[in-house]
Parts: C-alpha cells; structure tokens; sequence
C-alpha cells in the first residue's frame, strides 16, 4: 500500500483526482494544439481562389500560422507570470476563453487578412493555456510521478496530431474552409464546465514582476525578423534592401531584448537560466526539432495535395502514423532514459529525424505511398523520443513553485522553432519554386508571371483558369515543386544533425547504477 501523500506537498484531496485533472489539462492542451494540425490539411483550400477558399499568397498563409505562433511565443513568458501571480485556473479559463472567441471570428473571415488578424486573437487566449497546463500538472503529481505525467501529456500532443488533420479533412469535404476553426468552439465550452469542476487553483507564493518592456521588444524583434525572412521568400531575392534591413532590424531588437533582460531585476527571460549548458541543451533540442518539422508539415501538405492528387481527408488520413507513433512512444520514452540516460535517447531521436528529412529529398510523384506512411511513423517516433526527456529536463530544473516559468520558456522555444522553420525552410521552398519555374511561365502574359510563380498553388490557380492551355503548365509545376522541396528537405537535415551535435555534447548520459534512485535530480543542476 503507498504511503499517504504529505499534505505540505499536495492536498489529498487533489492527490485522489489527479489523473481526472491530468485528463481535463490534456483536452485544454487539444484544442490549443487541434488548430494548428487542423489547419495544416486546411491550407491548400485556403489558398484556393474564393468561393472555396480565400486565395491567400503563400506568404499570407505562413502568416496565418506564423501570426498564431509568434503572438503566442512572445506573450508566454507574461502569461507564465501572470499565472503564478493570480492563479493558473484564474488564467486557463480566460485563455480558453478568448481562443474559443478566436476561433468563432476566425471561421467568420472573410480575408485574408481578418483570417490573420482573428489567428493572433487565438494565439493570445492560447498563450494562457499552454503554460498553466504544465504548471498545473507539476502542482498535482509529486515529482516521481512527474515523468510519467509528463509522458502522459506529450502523448496528448500526438493524439490532436492524430485527431486533427483528420478532422480537418473530414470536415473540409462536407463544409465551408472555416468549419476546422468553429470546430474549436463546442470543445472550448466542455473543457470550461470540465475545469471550473475540476482543476484546482495554484500560484506561486513569490511570483515575479511583469516586464512589458521585455514582451514588447521580444514580440516585435520576431515579427521583424520572420516578416524579412518571408518577404525574401516572397521576392526570391534576400539581398533586397528592404528585406535586409528588415532582419537586420529584428535581429538588432532582439539582441536588445536579451541585454535588457540581462539588466532587469525582474526579466520576463532569465537568461541566467542558460548558464546550464544540460537546460540550454534541452531548450535548443527542442527549437531545432520543431524548426525542421514545421517546415516540413509545411511542404508535406501540397506534396500530398498538389502533387499526388490527395483530398485534404485524405492527406489528413496519409499523416495518422505520424501522430500514431507519438501517442504510442511519447508515454514510454522514459523507459528507453532509464536504461540509456537522457543524451542517448535525445540524440537518437534527432538523428532518426534527419534520417526521414533525408527521405523526403529522394521522393518523387510516383514514390510508392506506403514509403511515405514509414517515413511519417518514423519521424513521430523519433520526435516522441526528443519532447518526453528534453520536457522532464526542462521542468525539473527549475523549483515546483516557478513551474509556470519553466512550462513559458519550453513551448516558447517550441514555438519560436516552429514559426522560424515554416518562415525559413517556407522561404528556400518559395525561392526554389521560383527559380524553377519562371522559366516554364513565357507562354503567360507578364502580369500573370509572377503571380504563377509564387507557389504551385498559384500556377495551377492561373493553368486551371486558361482552360486546356493551361494544361502544359501542370507537369512542369510538379517538377519545380518537388525540386523545391528537395532543396527544403536537405536544409531540415542539416538543422536536425545541429540538433543531435549539441544532445550529444551537453545532456547527461546514463546515471551510474547507485544514483538510479535519484535519476530525476541528477539531470539537471539548478540554474545560477
């Protein structure tokens, strides 16, 4: 019989429903992570001329995700804070809230533009959600069952992975583009009535100080930066001067957020914290992995749509081993840290990562799709083999009562990895696109050449319109983009090997047998 939980420590009566709470955090977090996968079958019809979609620019699609993931990357840090100082159920409720509100203006778009506009409304209750899950779930579990929790959780991921891009297809064959954002709103209303009964309120007992100053510089210094790198994309030209200055600007403004927070006594960023070279591993790990994943989801979509002939269900189908593997190893990576520490695991798992990058540089539009189905189930493996080790470094090294602090930094560095692929890896794809085929695009009138040379979905936008002449630009369209990708997915590999260099240099091996018992102490030091 386990002995009875201390009361200095958790509640008991918190303790007994733990795992009830654990479930109630895991639909708050689906939802948050729901929209994004959703969104990724979604962004071909999006991009389709109106009645059927918008007609969004590539570049105003990356936008579309990227205006979610930077609102939401640069407000974490505040969010965090603002949960240990009012409490984590105060903040969850509103958050999920005001991304339900999103999400009913979001179905509602009708550009573009309000489409963007509406995605960084999301981002701003979803900011508030991600951070307090994880508090909350370090605020119930004691920390040997930390973990196995955490493990719980991340398999939460793989599953909106599973239930999205699915959802997102099925829904997009009966219904208008903006049903895969209402759909958010009938399980934002169950996941309030769930936690309003539920989830227990916590705080920290010394919290910090906000810092305005420091989100305003970190939001803009990222908008410049990724808005430049877009823009490149867009021109297939970065030496332009505007793009240029652009980057320069954010990478200017940035490193004015890091001096700042350096001087502040109350950073919303304690770079103190990067001091641990096992905690700054972690961080990076995750950043890299997401960088190259992002893009890919990206390109994968009109691989599977454009060039293959999928519907977005089932391009949505196509993408399940993926999430599959994460729901099956994202609980049990823990075992394979036990028996072969945090650095063999990680590192493993980022090079079973470029490994997949490196396969999609080899497919072409007649590659068998059951190679396709490997690949994607082995890139989800590895990915459950990074985010489960990296995450209990990143939440054990700081105390229980900064958990909100540690939960902002990791899915910042999440999402910043992920905004930064889709604009970067978004930007060689563009580029590539471009180079190869402006020169297929001489039988169109000049107004409509650079128009069709911004995405496949543009020149088979303008082919579809010019009727059986159009036909000849189809092929040609197929063979830039897969060439394009190509490029892409080689840039992928290289990060994700950057990735597994700095795991293998810097996360802890495999404890000696006597400290087994104490394993989850051992990784990490406390950051100074």
């Amino acid at each position: 019989m386990t002995s009875p939980v201390p009361a200095s420590r958790i509640p008991e009566a918190v303790h007994r429903r733990r795992w009830a709470i654990l479930g109630v955090l895991m639909l708050s977090l689906l939802i948050v992570v729901l929209d994004n996968s959703i969104l990724n079958v979604a962004i071909k019809t999006i991009s389709s001329p109106a009645p059927i979609g918008l007609g969004a620019s590539q570049g105003q699609i990356e936008w579309a995700i990227n205006a979610y993931t930077l609102v939401f990357a640069g407000l974490l840090f505040t969010a965090g804070l603002i949960g240990d100082r009012l409490g984590r159920k105060k903040v969850l409720l509103g958050g999920i809230a005001v991304f339900g509100i999103g999400s009913a203006l979001a179905a509602e778009s009708g550009s573009p533009g309000q489409l963007i506009a509406y995605r960084a409304l999301m981002a701003l209750g979803a900011a508030f959600v991600m951070p307090a899950t994880l508090a909350v779930l370090m605020n119930v579990f004691e920390r040997e069952e930390q973990p196995k929790a955490i493990g719980i959780w991340a398999g939460g991921v793989g599953l909106a992975i599973a239930i999205g891009p699915i959802t997102g297809g099925a829904l997009l064959d009966h219904f208008w583009w903006g049903s895969v954002f209402f759909v958010n709103v009938p399980i934002v209303i169950l996941a309030l009535i769930l936690m309003t009964w539920l989830v227990p309120d916590s705080r920290d007992p010394r919290p910090g100080r906000l810092d305005p100053v420091g989100v305003v510089l970190s939001v803009v210094g990222l908008v410049l930066l990724v808005y430049g790198i877009i823009k490149g994309g867009e021109l297939a030209d970065f030496t332009d001067a505007k793009v240029l200055a652009t980057i320069i600007a954010g990478l200017v403004v940035l490193a004015g957020f890091v001096v700042f927070e350096k001087r502040s006594s109350h950073p919303s960023l304690d770079v103190t914290y990067f001091k641990n070279k096992v905690f700054s591993a972690a961080m990076s790990a995750i950043a890299l992995v997401f960088f190259a994943l992002m893009g890919v989801t990206f390109f994968g979509v009109f691989y599977t749509q454009s060039v293959r002939g999928y519907s977005p269900l089932e391009s949505g189908v196509l993408m399940l081993p993926l999430a599959c593997a994460q729901l099956i190893f994202a609980p049990r990576a823990r075992l394979l840290v036990d028996r072969f520490g945090n650095r063999a695991t990680t590192t493993g798992g980022l090079v079973l990562i470029a490994a997949t990058l490196a396969a999609f540089a080899g497919f072409e539009a007649d590659t068998p799709i059951w190679i396709l189905e490997v690949v994607f189930f082995l890139m989800g493996t590895g990915m459950a083999h990074i985010m489960t080790p990296t995450s209990v470094v990143i939440m054990q090294a700081l105390p229980r009562e900064k958990a909100g602090s540690a939960s902002a930094l990791s899915n910042t560095f999440r999402q910043v990895g992920g905004a930064l692929g889709i604009a970067v890896l978004g930007s060689v794809l563009a580029t590539s696109y471009r180079n190869g085929i402006e020169g297929k695009l001489g039988m169109l009138p000049p107004a409509l050449r650079g128009k069709a040379a911004e995405s496949i979905e543009a020149t088979l936008g303008v082919a579809d319109k010019l009727g059986p002449q159009g036909k000849a630009l189809v092929a040609p369209a197929a063979d830039a983009f897969l060439h394009a990708m190509h490029v892409t997915a080689l840039c992928g590999v290289g990060v994700a090997l950057a990735g597994a260099v700095v795991t293998a240099l810097f996360l802890p091996g495999k404890p000696p047998a006597a400290q087994q018992g104490e394993k989850e102490t051992e990784l990490v030091a406390t950051a100074e």
